[in-house]
Parts: structure tokens; sequence; C-alpha cells
């Protein structure tokens, strides 16, 4: 078959191929109109594809709501591998598929077992894995493809997507290689409409022709053979929309159809499986032999309805919508109620529900009960989508009262666990108001609220607020919760709304009465945040180190701790506890991985990250903010916001224009949303870039913006770098106020951090020489390089300004080598210019080659050099174990080594602040 006009776009798509062959993988998203060619395209290149395993896949837009059904149709040829799966991973794709009941797979953990799948299926021959009509997927079938398509490497595996001009699908392949396919040049129009009529037309008629299809191929191909049956005219007017173009044509040759052959299309397009002999047996409700069945079969495939291809049904899309759209409500039902009665009630429960579903004409609560049955199955599954839409679909099948608003009420909180807050928005909208019912009225406030939460909302406390009050007399446990899930929202959201504020909700858990018996995790940190916010930090202290005690605890992270694992993070940056830090970081977000559960992991890696980062391990911090930006991706989070997460590592590299385009979204005054934790990261990033720079005017007028608001969470951070700016300023009294506010909590605190910055601040304000040696003797045993190193450049600041040349070019000297080894170029200058001052030049260093490791490579080798074995670092890293040898050629090759130990040893004389 020629492919007219597609020289560039073959030649793309067989480099890919070519690409598979030398171990590499390739991703493709073809993107274009209806009939723009983009399954012409991947036909091609599946017949190219000489050599690779091919497998195919393609979305059916009855089969939507049915969670991993059109993965499940692309993997079923390597189902066979699966033995091969680490254990989580093979356990995860056989709940998602139904073939083990087990706790629910995170989607993503099934996305790491299809990589893994598709990887072993590519080691004897390289695999070509075809998506087709993607914006017709199921939401968890695309999600995990996507996941799939941004971690391969070096597996041998090319995929390839069509997708028609959507948003929603768009939206999850975003980031991905596109090919985007336009109309055919004029010439290579006109050639393809000559070649369907085998014969030249006059050129002015062949012009029109061309102009009114846009260069559409199937367009163009359906007026080349109207024009051969006398079904068009050549001489068109004003051209109409392609899309209602060909329907009408569709329609016209279903019309023109005889009654069987119109029965057999509409039972074809009510069907999502492709399976022809199912749409024969429920053909057979008609008084109709087989064999008459079977000429209606051919008779269809004669006039290019239909095709013969294997689970492939229609010809184009169009014709299914077209068939299915063009029915009446009526035979709509009539066709789905044959479906159901020959689809298998146990073998195919969730279809024949759904089948029922359709056929049914009202209310129907044997209906609605079946889909409630598959709505269980789909989130033992995994599918919470395919549970919300069996959901609401039971609700519609349901009378007006608490049922039908109890069944809605559940379907949005799937929406809301499957990450589709718009859908579960529309659920909330159809609830019967004025029921009465505080149960299910509680709940929807609940759900509102965290809806508000997912979407950047104001408006999210209040309903969880409210929600708390009413549960108080009905069930005291679930009301500490909901003042919790209000107290979190606060701290993520912060743009609270009016009539509500955080000091609100404090207060309300405070006058809460105590839980009965030993307080749980969510107990310690309700009470930590609450009288963190409503009293204030001295008192709140104790009652915050008793709730990250609890979040340390043996196994912690297994349990009910994992909701508020933020909660407990910003604690410890509170407390200015590093150790707290790194650890419930590290546990929290092993889990996580163990678990698939990408929405802990993000968080988890944003802590290692800013662990890391107040090490002094920028290289480090920068890999996991990788991560937690390529996690943030796979579970679809705003990437404007996601994206910034790292202004303070910027800030201390002295970037500063990378540091202010972060914090002008973040916290800008046209910032889309304002407060919230990164918000206060970005506001101490622009304190800490202007002080590497020596712009202490600037670096003081960003720091008392945040004195004055004085936020609960995460104020106490800049009140170190607000004496030191004020100090520099002579202001005095500004350094005074902040250093009383900073005592109250450091000593408050009492970790060796917090004490280090109080005794180091006292130091600058009082010239007191013994206090900067004792902050330097808190800090030395801690991990805090940045910290240390800020102590050294001070005291050396200080030291010169005494003309003491010889001690003060000690301090800087340890200054400028933590500050250059780390990275942080504008507090290295600072510390150069004030060695310079004192007559002495300090060289430029040498840090290894490690720098030349990305930052994926590094994580790789981290992990390499740690014992970790490829399949344990193929799991923690979500990639496969293919890329992971990969990567680890690429890292021996970079650093000369050819072992672990030398890996281990290369990586150990790297100097700590860098990595």
């Amino acid at each position: 078959m020629i492919l007219h006009g597609r020289k560039a776009e073959t030649a793309e798509l067989a480099a890919l191929l070519d690409r598979a062959g030398t171990g590499l993988s390739g991703v493709v998203v073809l993107s274009g109109p209806a009939g723009i060619g983009k399954t012409a395209l991947l036909d091609h290149t599946a017949r190219r594809a000489t050599g690779m395993r091919v497998t195919r896949t393609a979305g059916v837009e009855a089969e939507q709501e049915l969670g991993f059904a059109a993965l499940h149709r692309l993997l079923l040829p390597f189902l066979g591998l699966r033995g091969r799966l680490p254990g989580p991973q093979r356990d995860a794709l056989e709940t998602a598929f139904g073939l083990l009941r087990a706790t629910p797979p995170d989607r993503f953990l099934v996305g790491l077992a299809a990589l893994t799948l598709l990887a072993e299926a590519a080691a004897d021959l390289p695999v070509l894995a075809v998506c087709d009509d993607a914006q017709w997927m199921d939401r968890e079938s695309l999600d995990v493809l996507a996941f799939v398509a941004r971690r391969l490497y070096a597996d041998r595996v090319v995929l390839l997507f069509g997708v028609r001009d959507d948003d929603r699908a768009l939206r999850r392949l975003t980031g991905l290689p596109e090919l985007r396919l336009e109309g055919l040049p004029d010439a290579e129009a006109a050639a393809l409409l000559s070649a369907v009529l085998d014969t030249d037309l006059d050129h002015v008629i062949l012009s029109r022709c061309v102009a009114w299809t846009h260069g559409n191929p199937l367009a163009i191909m359906e007026l080349g053979r109207g024009l051969v049956t006398g079904e068009a005219e050549p001489v068109l007017g004003e051209p109409l929309s392609l899309d209602r173009r060909l329907r009408e044509r569709f329609l016209r040759q279903v019309g023109d159809s005889d009654a069987l052959t119109r029965w057999i299309l509409l039972l074809a397009a009510a069907d999502p499986t492709g399976d022809p002999d199912l749409v024969r047996r429920a053909a057979a409700v008609l008084p109709a032999s087989a064999g008459e069945i079977d000429a209606a079969f051919d008779r269809a495939e004669r006039r290019d309805l239909l095709t013969s291809h294997p689970g492939g049904h229609f010809r184009h899309p169009l014709i299914r919508s077209a068939v299915y759209g063009g029915a009446t409500s009526s035979r709509r039902r009539r066709a789905h109620a044959a479906l159901a009665e020959v689809t298998d009630p146990l073998g195919d429960a969730d279809r024949h529900a759904w089948h029922l579903a359709a056929a049914a004409a009202g209310p129907d609560e044997g209906v609605a009960a079946k889909l409630e049955a598959a709505a269980e199955r789909a989130r033992e599954r995994g599918g919470h989508l395919a549970q919300a839409a069996f959901l609401r679909r039971a609700a519609e099948l349901t009378q007006p009262g608490p049922l039908r608003n109890g069944r809605l009420l559940a379907a949005c909180g799937a929406a809301l666990t499957a990450g589709a807050p718009q859908r579960a928005e529309e659920l909330l909208e159809l609830l019967t108001p004025g029921l009465g019912v505080a149960l299910l009225d509680i709940q929807a406030m609940r759900l509102r609220g965290f809806l508000n939460v997912m979407l950047g909302r104001e408006g999210a406390v209040a309903p969880l607020l409210r929600a708390a009050g009413m549960l108080a007399g009905l069930d005291p446990p679930a009301s500490r919760d909901a003042l919790l899930e209000a107290l979190d929202a606060a701290v993520v959201v912060a743009r609270i709304g009016p009539g509500t504020s955080t000091e609100q909700v404090a207060r309300a858990a405070l006058a809460a009465p105590p839980p009965p018996g030993e307080p749980t995790v969510a107990d310690l940190l309700l009470s930590a945040h609450a009288t963190l916010v409503a009293v204030g930090y001295p008192e709140a202290a104790p009652s915050m180190r008793r709730g990250l005690l609890a979040m340390r605890a043996d196994v912690a992270e297994h349990g009910d701790a994992a909701r508020w694992f933020l909660l407990g993070a910003v604690l410890a940056l509170d407390l200015w506890d590093i150790d707290a830090l790194g650890d419930v970081s590290r546990r929290f977000a092993a889990a996580a991985r163990r678990q698939g559960a990408l929405r802990m992991l993000q968080a988890g890696v944003h802590g290692l990250a800013t662990h890391a980062m107040f090490c002094g391990r920028f290289a480090v911090a920068e890999a996991y903010f990788a991560e937690f930006m390529d996690v943030a991706a796979a579970i679809g989070a705003d990437m404007r916001f996601a994206g910034t997460g790292d202004a303070m590592l910027h800030a201390w590299r002295g970037d500063r224009e990378r540091t202010l385009a972060a914090v002008a979204v973040q916290a800008g005054p046209d910032a889309e949303r304002p407060g919230g934790l990164q918000v206060q990261f970005a506001r101490a990033a622009l304190v800490v870039l202007e002080l590497g720079h020596c712009r202490y005017a600037h670096a003081q007028a960003a720091a008392e913006v945040v004195y004055d608001d004085d936020p609960p969470h995460y104020g106490g951070g800049v009140l170190p770098d607000l004496v030191e700016a004020a100090v520099r300023n002579d202001d005095l009294g500004t350094a005074g106020r902040a250093l009383a506010r900073l005592g109250e909590r450091a000593e408050a605190s009492a970790t060796p951090w917090a004490l280090a910055v109080l005794a180091r601040s006292r130091a600058l304000v009082t010239g007191d020489e013994h206090l900067y040696r004792e902050a330097l003797d808190r800090l030395a045993p801690t991990p805090l390089a940045t910290e240390k190193a800020r102590g050294h450049l001070l005291y050396g600041e200080w030291l010169r300004r005494r003309r003491r040349r010889a001690e003060a070019r000690e301090q800087l000297r340890a200054a400028h080598r933590l500050f250059t080894g780390m990275g942080a170029a504008a507090f290295a200058e600072r510390a150069r210019a004030e060695l310079a001052a004192t007559g002495e030049n300090a060289r430029a260093r040498d840090v290894s080659t490690v720098r030349d490791l990305t930052p994926q490579e590094l994580r790789v080798a981290r992990l390499a050099a740690g014992g970790t074995t490829n399949q344990e670092i193929a799991a923690e890293l979500f990639i496969s174990t293919s890329t992971v040898e990969y990567h680890l050629r690429k890292v021996f090759r970079k650093l000369g080594v050819t072992s672990r130990r030398q890996l281990r040893d290369a990586l150990h004389a790297w100097p700590a602040t860098s990595g």
C-alpha cells in the first residue's frame, strides 16, 4: 500500500524501528483530526516491523469506563511471561486484569509491571506496541501506557500512539514526542484521489475536490468512492465539517442496507470487544438463520463498512459512531439487551452488567445492584474510574432518595481516588438536595473539601470543618480525622476563602474531646499542628516532638501515618530536625516505592531533596527534584508548580534567573495560588539568593515579608537570614526583633540545628566570638554542610573586619572549600572576595568527573554502589532492568571504573558536600 505524501513521517517511524534493533527504545504520539491518516501510518509501520514482535490495541468509545481493558488487550500476547516479574509487580498486574483477588494495586505499580513485561518480551526480539484511538482508551490504561512511555529508554520497545485531537488524551500524553499530521499537499491529495478513481479527472473538478477535503486522506477516499458510485457530486458548495460530511455519507450507506445488515452493524457498534462471533450470536434474536447472518456480514464487508480483520469490525471509527449515534434510543436499548443475553454473566460479569444498564429504559434496582457489584470488582482491580462509572450508572437507575445519593457519593469518592476531580465535581452536582440524611450530608461536605484541595481552590477548609463539627456527636474519631484533613488542606492550599481561617480549625481541634486510649499518629499530629497554629511555637514544641517521634516509630510508614507524611515532614523542618527529616523521608519514600504509591512517593522524594539540599549535596538534591517532577508528571500534577518546586536549590546555587522565575510562579504578585508551603519555600529562596549575592537590602526586604506574615509553618526558617541581612544593613532594631523571635523558638526546639543558628545569629548581633565557635561546634556532628559553610563564612568575615587576617583566612578557606564543593556559586564568590581582602587568592577546585553524570545516572550509580541489585534499582526508580544496565555502562565509562567496588570508591572519593 502506498501512503501518499507521508515520506517524512514513514521515515521517522522507520528510524524508530531501526533504533529498537540497536537496543534503544522510542515513543511517538501521532496526533491529528479524524481521517488524517494516523491508522494508515500505524498499519504501515506494523507491516514494516519485520523481525519484531507486534502487539496492538485500540480505544473503543463504548469501553472507556472499563478500567485496564485496553492495556489487557495490548499485553495479552505477553501474559505468559508474567512469571518473570517481581512478585509485587506480578500481583499488581494480575489484580488489575482480574486474574487475582488481592489489595487494589496502585495504578503506577501496574505501570511498572507493564514496563517490565514489555522489556521481558523484547529480550529475544524487539517489540512494537501500537495503541490506536487513544482518545477512547479507558483512563487507567492510558495513564499506565503514558507512564511506560516516559520510562522506555534501553528496552528495545517502540510504543506508538494514535490520538485524535482530544484535550483529555493529549494532556495525559504531554511531554512525549509528538508527530502532528496535517492534510496532504495538493499534489499528493490529487494523486490519492486519482488512485481511488483509477482515472484522471478534469483539472478544475480535481482542484475543487482537493480543496473541499482539505487534504484529509479519509475524506479524499470517501469522496472518490462516492464519485465512482454516483453518490457524490463533483462540484461541491462551501465545505461543511468533514466529520459531519463523512458521518452523513456513512449513515446513507447504512440506511441503504437491508434490515438484517443494519441490525448487525448496530450490534457491532454497541459491542466493544470486536468479537464477530458474539455479534453473530446476538443477531440470532431475529428470526434469521446462520446462513442469512453470514450473508449479511458479507454484504457489510462488500459495502466497505465492516472489515474481516480480526477484532477490527468497522473500517473506520467514524462509521461506528455514525451507526450508533444514528440509531434511535429504543433500537440501541434492544441491541444492548441482545448483547447482554449472549454475554457470560459469570465469566464477563462487568460487560454483562453494563449491557443490561444500557438496555434499561428507567429505574431498575436489580440492574443497579449488578452495577454496584461490578463497581466493587473494579475497585479491587484498582480501576477507580471504572468503579465511578459503574456507580454513576447504578445511581441513574435508582429512584431519587438516600440510596441514589449514596451511590453518587461513592462514585465521587472513587473519581477523587482516581485523580479525576472534574468528574467528581460533575457527580456532586447530580445529588438530590434536601434529603436531611446527616451522614450523607457530611460525606458530601468532606468530598467537596477534598475536591477543592485537588483543584487548588479556596473553600477547601470550610466544608471539612463543618463536617468535623457535624461528626463530633456522631463519630468523634471521624470528627478528629476531618479536623486533620482541614488542617492538612490549610497547609497545602492556604487559599482558605472568606469566613474560615486556619486558626478556627486549630481552635476546634483543641476544643475537641481527647481521643480515648492511646493516641494515634493522626491524633498526635492534630494536637501538634493545632497548638502551633492557635497557641504558639514554644507551647507546641513538646507535642511537635511527640508527633514526629510517632512518625519515626517502627513500621509507621505502613499504617495510617502514610496519609499524613507531609504534615510529619513539616514538623521536622519547623523543629530544625535534619535527622528526622531524612529518616521519615527515606522510610516513607521507600514504602511508597514498594507499594507503587506515587502520590506518597512524590512527597517523600521532595523531603529527600530538601534534606540533601540542606546537607550541601546539591547533585543528589537535583536528582531527587528531577524524580519529584517525573512523578508529578506521571500523576497528572500541574507542572507549572511542580516544575518550580526546586526554587531553593537554584537560590543556593546562586542562579538568579531560575530562582526568580520559580519565585514568580510560586509566590510572585501574579501567582495564581497564593499561600501554601511551596510559597514559603519560594519566599525563603529569594532571601538566600540575595544573601549569596551580597544584596543585603533586598534580602532584608524579602525576609521582612515572611517576618510580618509569620506563617505558622516554616515561618521560623527565614529568621536567621533576616538577622544576617539586617546586621549587614546596620538595622539592629530589626535584627533584634528577629533574634528575639528566633530565640524563643530555637530554645523550645533545642535541636543542634536550631541552637546553632541561634548562637550564630546572637554572634552577629553582639559580636561575641564564643558564640561563633559555639555555632560551629553544635553543627560539627550534623550533616548540615550549608549551615557549616555559612558559619565559617560569617565567622571569617567577623575576624577579617577585626584585622585578624590569619584566623580569618582559616575560616574563609573552609567556607570557600565547602561552598565550592557543593556548587553554591554565589556564596563561594562571597567567600573568595573576603579571602582576597585578606591578601589570599582562592584556587579553583576540581570536584571530579562525577559532575558529568546525569541526575538519573547518579541515582543509578549510588544505588549500585550501595549493593542494590539491578532489579531492585529498576523497581525503586520505576524503570526497566535493561535501562539500569544501559545507565551503568555509561557510568562505568564516564568514571573509568570496571566494577561496583571501584564505583563505590569513586563516589566515596567525591567530596561529601557535593554528592
